[in-house]
């Protein structure tokens, strides 16, 4: 029986340089989307996919995203007193949301490391890994999307999406075969490569590794076995490469769109697709739009 995945990690202990100086003292993932910070987004996903034990890779100043995910009783105090039943309700929805723990990235060593830092809290057994900078729009979550795959196969599943090649070098890249799943060509691939930030000429394939990860337990092993690589940094593709050795991996282009909120362009696209999708908002939001002069 193919083990159940009940945990999912979220790396947050970078320094959010692009955003400075608006990350000098507020964490990266909280910035508001909107009115809700990125890595609401992501957690979000994860329990719509089923997943509800969540573990967060903190750093120092991060000590707001533990408040915001914590009880906050004066607040919640204040907007029972004025009758605000409906913010009231989001606010304990939060902390009611998941169950959480947090451990610490004393040092930005890479995503393979601050994978490897949750391991004592993950355990024997299969794991999501959420990027917040990845936000995703899917009708049905990106996390699901994998978790559909896995519980075919049982192995490590990639989410992927194709790249223009102008950009490739800013992703890890697969060389990988189409598979046929489910009646469906074109999305499912086996995975015989992985390539960190190739230049646009050495990339083996224009399909990039996105931000969401199903991982088997072993990729713990391959973390440990692996040397730093660029930046002397702990890669999880190159992590990932280790794993193929003994195990299979597979890709998903996953059905959605994708904004790389650790952008500032795609931080203010995701701001703009999301603001219109709001019913509150969606409908003034449009007409002030349509109004300006470009």
């Amino acid at each position: 029986m193919i083990p159940k995945v009940r945990k999912a990690v979220y790396p947050a202990a970078g320094l959010g340089t692009r955003f400075l100086p608006a990350t000098k003292a507020m964490p990266k993932e909280m910035l508001p989307l909107v009115d809700k910070p990125l890595i609401q987004y992501g957690i979000e996903e994860a329990i719509h996919s089923g997943i509800h034990n969540i573990v967060i890779v903190t750093g120092r100043g991060k000590t707001a995203i533990e408040d915001h995910f914590d009880v906050s009783f004066e607040l919640e105090h204040l907007l029972e007193m004025r009758k605000k039943t409906d913010v009231l309700a989001a606010i304990r929805g939060i902390s009611d949301m998941i169950d959480v723990a947090y451990v610490r990235q004393k040092e930005a060593l890479g995503l393979g490391h601050a994978v490897h830092r949750a391991k004592e809290l993950v355990g024997p057994e299969p794991f999501a890994v959420v990027l917040s900078d990845d936000v995703i729009d899917a009708p049905t979550p990106c996390l699901q999307q994998l978790l559909n795959v896995y519980g075919f196969f049982g192995c490590s599943v990639l989410a992927l999406m194709e790249v223009p090649k102008d950009q490739i070098s800013a992703y890890g890249v697969v060389q990988a075969e189409p598979v046929s799943h489910n009646g469906e060509n074109g999305r499912l691939f086996r995975i015989h490569n992985l390539v960190e930030k190739p230049k646009a000429e050495d990339a083996p394939s224009n399909l990039a590794i996105i931000g969401r990860y199903i991982l088997t337990p072993e990729i713990f092993q391959s973390i440990e076995a692996i040397e730093p690589g660029r930046g002397g940094e702990i890669q999880l593709t190159d992590a990932l490469k280790h794993l193929l050795a003994s195990r299979p991996v597979y890709g998903y282009k996953f059905e959605g769109q994708r904004f790389d909120a650790g952008d500032k362009l795609g931080f203010l696209k995701a701001t703009v697709e999301f603001a219109l999708k709001r019913e509150d908002l969606g409908g003034p939001f449009r007409e002030y739009l349509q109004s300006i002069t470009l």
